[in-house]
C-alpha cells in the first residue's frame, strides 16, 4: 500500500492573493453600506411610526387636527409660492414653500398633540408633576409632592429656579390655601436670610388658575432673582429639610405619570 501523500498544497500566486484581497475588502464594503441602508431605514421606519402614533393619538381628542394641518399647509405654501415666486421664479417658490409649508404642518400637530397629551391627564392625581417634567435645564423639580391632604389628593409640588422657591399646587384654590400656608411656614425659615422669594402657581382650570399646558411658560415668566450657584444652594438647603411622605394608595403610583417627550416632539 502505497504511503499517503503528505505534501502540502501548492502556494498560491501573488496575483491570486491580490485578488482575494481585492475581493475580501469589497465584500467588506457592500456589508458596510447594507449596514448603513438598514440602519438609515430602521429610522425613517421609526420617525413615520412616531409621527403616525401622535397623529392618532391627537385625532382621538382633536378630531379636526387634520383639517388644521392642512389649512397651515396650504396657507403657507401659498404665501411662500407667491413671495418667492414673484422674486424668483416658480420653481424656486416651490422648492422653497414646500418645506416650510411641512413644517408649518409639523408645528401644528405637535402644539395639538402637545394640548391632547395634556389633556388626557388633567384633573388626574399628579397631572401637575407631569407637567412640570417638560421644564428643561437650570429648574429642579420634586418628583413626589412636598406636601399632600391624604383624604382629598390635593398635593404641592417644589419647583427651584433662578425665580427661587415655585410652589405648584394641585386642586381647588379654596381647598389647598390650608396647605399652602403650611407649607410657606415650613419652608420661610430656611430661606429667610436668603432673600429667596416664594412663588405659588396654582395649576388647574378655576379662576387664578392656570392650565396644565401653560404651567411652564407661567413659571418661566417669573423674575429671576437668582444665578446658577444660588439655585443650587437653595436646593440643598432644602433638600436637608426631613422628607414627610404623604401616603401614597396601593397600585401605581401617580406621581410618576409623564407625557411623552418624542410623542410631544413629533
Amino acid at each position: 500500500m502505497a504511503p499517503a501523500d503528505t505534501t502540502p498544497p501548492p502556494v498560491s500566486s501573488k496575483a491570486e492573493a491580490k485578488t482575494a484581497l481585492k475581493n475580501l475588502k469589497a465584500q467588506q464594503k457592500a456589508e458596510q453600506r447594507d449596514r448603513k441602508a438598514r440602519k438609515k431605514a430602521n429610522k425613517q421606519d421609526g420617525f413615520f411610526a412616531r409621527i403616525k402614533q401622535v397623529f392618532t393619538m391627537t385625532r382621538s381628542y382633536d378630531p379636526n387636527i387634520g383639517w388644521w394641518m392642512a389649512l397651515a399647509f396650504f396657507v403657507t405654501l401659498g404665501v411662500a409660492f407667491a413671495i418667492f415666486g414673484l422674486l424668483l421664479n416658480w420653481i424656486t417658490g416651490l422648492l422653497i414653500g414646500l418645506p416650510l409649508a411641512l413644517l408649518a404642518a409639523m408645528i401644528v400637530m405637535n402644539r395639538r398633540a402637545e394640548k391632547a397629551a395634556f389633556s388626557r391627564i388633567e384633573g388626574r392625581p399628579g397631572a401637575a408633576a407631569a407637567a412640570l417634567s417638560t421644564l428643561k435645564r437650570g429648574w429642579i423639580v420634586t418628583e413626589e409632592p412636598v406636601a399632600m391632604d391624604p383624604k382629598t389628593q390635593d398635593a404641592i409640588f417644589r419647583v427651584v429656579g433662578r425665580p427661587g422657591l415655585i410652589l405648584v399646587t394641585e386642586g381647588p384654590s379654596q381647598r389647598v390655601s390650608k396647605l399652602v400656608q403650611k407649607t410657606r411656614k415650613r419652608f420661610s425659615p430656611i430661606l429667610r436670610d436668603t432673600g429667596v422669594p416664594i412663588h405659588v402657581i396654582q395649576a388647574g382650570r378655576g379662576e387664578q388658575q392656570v392650565p396644565l399646558q401653560k404651567l411652564s411658560k407661567a413659571i418661566k415668566k417669573l423674575d429671576k432673582k437668582l444665578n446658577k450657584h444660588e439655585v443650587s444652594a437653595v436646593e440643598q438647603r432644602l433638600a436637608a429639610l426631613p422628607i414627610s411622605r404623604p401616603p401614597i394608595p396601593k397600585g401605581v403610583d401617580p406621581y410618576r405619570t409623564r407625557p411623552d417627550r418624542k410623542a410631544l416632539r413629533g
